[in-house]
């Protein structure tokens, strides 16, 4: 069938068909205009642990999620498809992932690497393997892109996207990162893993054609990664938690926050959502919680915003999503998922149909 028979046909007010792509929805990878990469990846993690299994419970939790956005009520006709990752790449991070957990016990434990030859020489092979994902992750990127597709990346840790900010690079000479997180993720090789998953904003900071970041949520961060800010002269503009909020108390409204927000990005913009920037309670599972953050509405409101605000919206990463003992983690990293793919296809100028008003009077 024609993509036009299909959406003819297709009842978006049943359960989404089990045998579908992700959100139930009954499209090819051709016929769809936003194709979502999964990275099942969490080789270096050093505190909770199932980051990996986050693109299969989003999936898992997508069909749950009613296609009549209030926001975006024509999205799904558009076709979100999630493209399957290579089999390696789960293979490899349950492998790695073992592989680095005795350096983490010899670092925690104050031992000297230098002292451990074979941990050195452990510590390089998965150097390697996880250069090698991000060069295999910018391969992909770039495939779906020179199809004509809107190209998101579904972690996984954090570390996951930095081959998709490295496509992103070959495509566009000047952008920046709207990064939501709890953490910098600024540090220097930490734990001597050049690609942990607290080293993505300083590793992205290697692209040359990466002009800004723009953090909002942190509350979390050591004095390497200050010292990093500083150095960079303006390049990492940082909005703590506790700035924010101080703000907010004093009379200083969320919008008024996010347009100052929106206003210090470059034209061209790629959102990388750590779900660890929200409040706890929206995924308590994830690997590196810490107390405070913002609402899934404020998240949402921010996009909203960033998308009628005439910047360009190139892409966006979804990660840190953990399976628990409910489905909650899923749960709300699917419905995320879902309003960023309405971000990103309204701010491009893809028909998502206009925003359902209810009478409240």
């Amino acid at each position: 069938m024609t993509k036009q028979q299909i959406i003819d046909t297709f009842d978006p007010s049943q359960p989404g068909l089990a045998d579908a792509t992700v959100f139930g929805l009954p499209f090819s990878s051709e016929q769809s205009e936003i194709i979502i990469i999964p990275v099942p990846w969490e080789v270096t993690v050093s505190y909770g642990s199932g980051a990996s299994e986050g693109p299969e419970t989003v999936l898992d939790a997508s069909f749950q999620v009613d296609l009549s956005h209030q926001d975006f009520p024509e999205l799904w006709k558009l076709g979100i498809f999630m493209d399957e990752a290579p089999e390696h790449w789960k293979i490899n991070s349950n492998a790695y992932k073992a592989l680095a957990q005795p350096i983490i016990e010899a670092l925690e434990g104050g031992e000297d690497l230098n002292n451990h030859p074979s941990l050195l020489e452990d510590l390089a092979t998965i150097n390697k393997v996880c250069r090698d994902l991000h060069s295999e992750v910018k391969e992909k990127v770039l495939y779906w892109m020179k199809q004509g597709k809107k190209v998101a990346l579904l972690g996984g840790d954090h570390s996951t996207p930095l081959g998709y900010y490295e496509a992103l690079a070959t495509q566009h000479d000047n952008f920046g990162i709207l990064h939501l997180d709890a953490h910098m993720d600024l540090r220097i090789a930490y734990e001597g893993f050049t690609y942990s998953h607290a080293s993505i904003m300083y590793n992205a900071l290697q692209i040359p054609q990466l002009s800004k970041i723009v953090q909002v949520g942190i509350r979390d961060f050591c004095e390497q990664e200050v010292g990093v800010v500083k150095q960079q002269n303006g390049r990492v503009l940082v909005h703590t938690d506790s700035d924010l909020k101080k703000e907010t108390f004093e009379g200083i409204t969320w919008a008024a926050q996010c347009d100052a927000i929106i206003a210090s990005l470059p034209q061209k913009v790629c959102i990388s959502f750590d779900i660890d920037g929200m409040f706890q309670w929206y995924a308590p599972s994830t690997g590196t919680p810490v107390p405070g953050g913002f609402s899934f509405e404020q998240a949402t409101y921010l996009f909203n915003k960033l998308a009628e605000s005439g910047k360009e919206i190139i892409g966006f990463d979804l990660v840190e999503v953990a399976p628990g003992e409910t489905d909650w983690d899923g749960n709300v990293g699917a419905r995320m998922l879902f309003h960023m793919c309405g971000v990103l296809a309204k701010n491009n100028g893809m028909n998502v149909g206009n925003k359902i008003v209810f009478d409240r009077k």
